[in-house]
């Protein structure tokens, strides 16, 4: 667990200015997406004489001319902590500054990403995503506030959760997990299959939407611990390259990649379908058929002629993968998603 400090609970977020006051911070530049506007708002308005100031632009794949952007603000209004409200992308761009300006981060995450919990930081530059992992880039505190997920909407609930689970499951195929990573990933498998169906099924239950958190925490502490192979690989290969919705893309991605590995990994999946309560595969095929959006590489508008050539990428420098990855073995997979 790479947190230092884990707060959870509805209205959590209240404790972030006294969090801040704990850190000794004088100067806070707020990292928010544009659809957690209000939450900064109310931060900003919390904090006092301890705002800076508000970036509220973060672009997913964690582009570095904006992390360029949001530098400049930092030396501008001489930041000396950071706090990131939203998902995946304000989160990146967090870690992005902390680990270039050493500034202690707070995370407050609105979707179920898992990327606070996490030492990584992917970053693209000329349309190539890079993966970098260090102590530095993971926030020192993490809150956790299931009511600041009740506006999620429906289909980013479905998709950010199924990118946790993905977390999780390549976890269990990396043959140099640990006893406790392995035990992680069961618990969160567990709580992503148990709670996702809840929240889809009745969006105001706060205390599925706050299992639904703790499992992606968990899922996110796997990657930090743990591997990453294929499916992060194709993720990584195909969202840097087309400017994919990171989480869009793993959702639909992950069955296809289960149903590939799973035959190889044997305990990985006799623990998936233990708390699945049977195929695995099929049960997160049904979760991420349930999506409204795009639910194939086609969908996403990623041209069919471009399969071979990410496919050979792919193959070039392979992950760490339980079956072998050859460019046909990954063209195949990527043409039954396409």
């Amino acid at each position: 667990m790479y947190a230092g400090r884990v707060l959870s609970g509805p209205g959590a977020r209240t404790l972030v200015p006294d969090e801040v006051e704990r850190l000794g911070a004088r100067r806070v530049l707020v990292v928010v997406a544009p659809s957690s506007a209000a939450v900064a708002q109310d931060l900003a308005a919390a904090l006092g004489e301890r705002y800076a100031a508000t970036f509220g632009r973060p672009v997913q794949h964690s582009p570095v001319e904006v992390t360029a952007e949001a530098l400049a603000l930092a030396g501008e209004t001489r930041a000396d902590a950071l706090v990131a409200i939203g998902g995946g992308s304000a989160i990146g761009l967090s870690k992005a500054l902390a680990v270039r300006t050493g500034m202690p981060q707070i995370a407050v995450p609105t979707t179920y990403a898992g990327s606070e919990a996490t030492p990584v930081l992917g970053e693209t530059e000329n349309g190539i995503k890079a993966t970098r992992r260090d102590p530095a880039l993971a926030p020192g505190t993490v809150v956790y506030d299931p009511e600041l997920t009740l506006s999620l909407p429906r289909g980013m609930t479905l998709t950010s959760a199924l990118n946790a689970l993905a977390h999780a499951v390549e976890a269990l195929w990396d043959a140099g997990a640990s006893a406790a990573t392995r035990a992680f990933a069961v618990e969160s498998a567990d709580g992503i299959l148990t709670a996702l169906p809840v929240v889809l099924d009745r969006p105001s239950d706060v205390v599925a939407r706050g299992r639904l958190q703790e499992a992606a925490w968990l899922a996110g502490a796997c990657l930090a611990q743990a591997r990453m192979g294929l499916h992060h690989q194709l993720a990584h290969a195909l969202g840097g390259t087309f400017g994919l919705p990171h989480a869009e893309l793993h959702a639909l991605l992950l069955a296809h990649v289960m149903r590939v590995n799973l035959v190889a990994a044997p305990d990985a999946a006799e623990r998936l379908a233990r708390v699945a309560g049977g195929d695995p595969t099929r049960a997160v095929a049904s979760l991420a058929s349930m999506h409204d959006g795009p639910t194939t590489l086609h969908a996403l508008g990623v041209p069919r002629d471009a399969l071979r050539e990410v496919a050979e990428r792919v193959a070039a420098e392979p992950y760490p993968n339980p079956r072998p990855v050859t460019a046909d073995a990954v063209e195949d997979l990527l043409l039954a998603a396409f």
